[in-house]
């Protein structure tokens, strides 16, 4: 079956960094389009990153976050540097054709 297994946040300082994995099975990884979202405690699930044909990024993380995807490891990554406090939220990976998450990691920015 599907599966997507996101690893590699923790708590970060103001201005830190974090690259976080998304190892996926159960489908042709490459020749997928896949996506990042976020959740901040109380707010909606909001896209961050996509790469496909194309890469694209949501405008807060424009410049700071870097996605990018290595086919022979089946892995989804997400670069993320000079964090904010605003960046603190649970990451997911995302495949749009299946139409399935993973279960996230949490991301944490704070002195």
């Amino acid at each position: 079956q599907v599966q997507l297994v996101e690893s590699g946040g923790g708590l970060v300082q103001p201005g830190g960094s974090l690259k976080l994995s998304c190892s996926a099975s159960g489908f042709t990884f490459s020749s997928q389009s896949m996506s990042w979202y976020r959740q901040a405690p109380g707010q909606e699930r909001e896209w961050v990153a996509s790469i496909g044909l194309s890469i694209s990024y949501t405008a807060s993380v424009q410049g700071r976050f870097t996605i990018a995807r290595d086919n022979a490891k089946n892995t989804l990554y997400l670069q993320m540097n000079s964090l904010k406090p605003e960046d603190t939220a649970v990451y997911y990976c995302y495949t749009h054709v299946y139409k399935t998450w993973g279960q996230g990691t949490q991301v944490t920015v704070s002195s």
